[in-house]
């Protein structure tokens, strides 16, 4: 870790990264509740209300202990993206600074981490009506279709999208239709050079093994602590399942199972599979940040907190 320069007046924020399933949200609670610090939570998901058991939000409990940001901070129908998370966070940053204590930017959704750590990429808003088109043919003739349209205008980022990932495929050609630029020539001139924070970037990696253990007993745990029923509680609600926000890992393969799609057991399987084909995409995003510092997550407790302490030249 670099020697801060006592020239340099930036907030210092702690980033607590890593796949899902890894530990962070126990770690996080542990270390600011020792160092006098508020959580401020960097997941897509746990920002909407209703959506507890499927997005493993912290508990009632757990937020008690420490003070929590940007959790049931929107309902699920509402539109939360990377610019208004980095707004609202970098807010919150600002007040827990203001009262002296420690803010701790903890999860797992690297675009948002990047968005308030290192500014964000300006491109094009988006377009509902071509979102429209591109969403019915890839309904027509399959995301495959649409991804290979991608690899003919941007092969660079048509590369590291896989075929199925619908949302990501269509923003880059939203993105390039608009534009008439490339999503990645875009990233490229942004360089994400913009650094508000002072930061220490602590990554937590487990064995393979070991991580996919922790999937599987999380993905049992919530279908134990009623994810169904939580599932039929957000259609009660009114909410489509075709939602953004619902078309999660997890709530996806509840409403397949109430649809009659599947089987118990086979949303079960089909929701391990899925989250730990999610956590490799994760480590793949968290892996290019060269400035992580990775750790096991039953690394040594005071070694991480004298990692902290000196960052804030304590």
């Amino acid at each position: 870790m670099t020697v801060p320069n006592p020239a340099d007046t930036r907030p210092a924020l702690v980033v607590i990264c890593g796949p899902t399933a890894s530990g962070k949200t126990t770690l996080a609670l542990e270390l600011a509740e020792a160092s006098g610090g508020e959580i401020i939570s960097a997941d897509s998901r746990q920002v909407y209300r209703l959506m507890d058991i499927g997005t493993a939000k912290p508990t009632a409990a757990e937020q008690q202990r420490v003070p929590h940001h940007l959790i049931d901070f929107a309902w699920p129908d509402e539109d939360f993206n990377a610019a208004r998370f980095a707004s609202l966070a970098g807010t919150a940053v600002s007040g827990i600074c203001r009262e002296g204590k420690r803010p701790f930017l903890v999860g797992g959704t690297g675009l948002y981490i990047r968005a308030l750590t290192e500014g964000l990429l300006q491109a094009p808003g988006a377009d509902p009506e071509l979102r429209r088109q591109l969403h019915a043919r890839a309904q027509s003739a399959g995301s495959a279709a649409l991804h290979a349209e991608l690899s003919a205008c941007d092969p660079q980022t048509a590369a590291r999208l896989h075929p199925n990932d619908l949302v990501r495929i269509v923003r880059a050609l939203e993105v390039y239709r608009q534009s008439g630029r490339s999503m990645a020539v875009l990233q490229d001139e942004h360089g994400f050079g913009g650094q508000p924070y002072r930061t220490l970037k602590l990554g937590l990696d487990l064995e393979r093994d070991e991580l996919y253990r922790r999937i599987d007993q999380r993905a049992e745990a919530m279908f134990e602590q009623g994810l169904l029923e939580e599932a039929q509680r957000l259609l009660a609600a009114g909410y489509d399942p075709a939602l953004k926000a619902l078309q999660t890992i997890g709530y996806r393969q509840a409403f397949a199972l109430l649809r009659g799609e599947f089987s118990r057991e086979a949303a079960l399987e089909d929701l391990k599979r899925t989250t730990r084909r999610y956590a490799k995409q994760q480590l793949t995003w968290f892996r290019k940040d060269k400035s992580i510092i990775w750790l096991e997550s039953s690394a040594d407790f005071v070694t991480i907190r004298s990692l902290i302490d000196e960052f804030h030249c304590i």
